[in-house]
């Protein structure tokens, strides 16, 4: 990614087609499309010869799942900007349990100032992205995520954060309390866990302790950094789809793959290279405990940044965020690879 990408008209004209795609189909939908583009590409890839360098050739998930049209910086942040904007307006009321503004499995049809919001976040969430890939050793696609929910709950007037203390504290909402919302004479949950199934401390540590697991072993097999990140995101078909209890993981998986690939020395790896660089057991036990820290950041999030808030800011893509900064960090140091090798996230420039 390069600064001249910044002003290419082709790059914009496409994160605005993007925006329009996240906005009209639902940003959730939309992101599982990045899903089957994710699992689509890293299973294409693994069937071709590499580059001299080693490196994969990723056109279709680096350009394409995680491009200016399908990248979740784009097609989410659209999505998510344009519910924002239309519950700001009052286009909808379908008795969603919290604000309507976090409904974020719904599309919205063809109101045109609905869509061209969601053009304008798309290529917010372009320029926030490439910005920061060339600034930061940390996921740009999940930091453009992060910043345009946090810029469409300024420049909309929401809240940035809510406005109520004990930002870690769920139990009003195990308690049933609510609250009133004089301006819109709306009655709603004191505290809006992101998943009400998936918020208490123990199940989610296990679950980032197995799902890490999983993104690492997968990472271990095939190379690819991204596989497991994929499998989780085509779960979400199934909570779009309303299916009970359904966990959301990515942000378990990928920052496991990448911690193996940086305690292999870095950059992109084969399997044969991970194989020679650590046991199978290493890279599993490493992927388990990268997984629960991302875990348990995702949770810390949701409870800091979306349950006192009025809209959605995306609790998995704050928590890659930071799960990636912090394994690029140690990558630095002895303690996970080689000192003189920072994992390369080129994958997602």
């Amino acid at each position: 990614m390069a600064v001249s990408d910044l002003w290419a008209l082709e790059l914009l004209l496409a994160a605005f087609a993007g925006g329009v795609f996240g906005a009209s189909v639902g940003a959730l939908p939309a992101f599982t499309v990045t899903g089957v583009l994710v699992v689509v590409g890293e299973l294409y890839d693994l069937g071709r010869e590499t580059l001299a360098t080693g490196a994969p050739e990723l056109a279709l998930t680096g350009s394409v799942a995680f491009g200016p049209v399908f990248g979740p910086h784009v097609s989410f942040g659209g999505g998510a900007a344009a519910v924002a904007y239309a519950a700001k307006k009052g286009y909808i009321d379908t008795g969603f349990d919290y604000h309507e503004a976090k409904n974020v499995t719904r599309g919205l049809g063809t109101k045109v100032d609905v869509l061209l919001v969601g053009g304008v976040f798309g290529v917010a969430g372009h320029l926030l992205k490439t910005i920061s890939a060339l600034a930061m050793p940390w996921d740009p696609v999940a930091f453009g995520v992060v910043a345009s929910a946090l810029l469409h709950r300024a420049v909309f007037g929401y809240s940035l954060f809510g406005t109520r203390s004990g930002f870690l504290d769920m139990s009003p909402f195990e308690r049933g309390e609510t609250r009133f919302i004089a301006d819109g004479g709306e009655e709603r949950h004191a505290v809006e866990p992101w998943l009400p199934y998936q918020y208490k401390w123990a199940g989610v540590s296990l679950l980032g302790l197995a799902f890490g697991a999983l993104g690492a072993y997968l990472t271990y097999m095939t190379a690819s950094v991204f596989l497991g990140f994929g499998v989780s995101v085509l779960l979400l078909v199934y909570v779009n789809s309303d299916v009970a209890q359904i966990p959301v993981t990515h942000h378990m998986t990928l920052p496991a793959g990448f911690a193996v690939v940086a305690a292999a020395g870095g950059g992109v790896a084969t399997p044969t290279a991970l194989a020679a660089a650590l046991p199978l057991w290493q890279a599993v036990v490493l992927g388990a405990g990268t997984g629960l820290f991302g875990a348990l950041a995702g949770e810390v999030s949701q409870r800091v940044l979306y349950a006192h808030a009025d809209t959605h800011l995306d609790p998995p893509a704050a928590s890659i965020v930071v799960t990636t900064l912090v394994v690029s960090l140690l990558a630095m140091t002895p303690i996970l690879g080689d000192p003189n090798v920072l994992p390369d996230p080129s994958w997602l420039n």
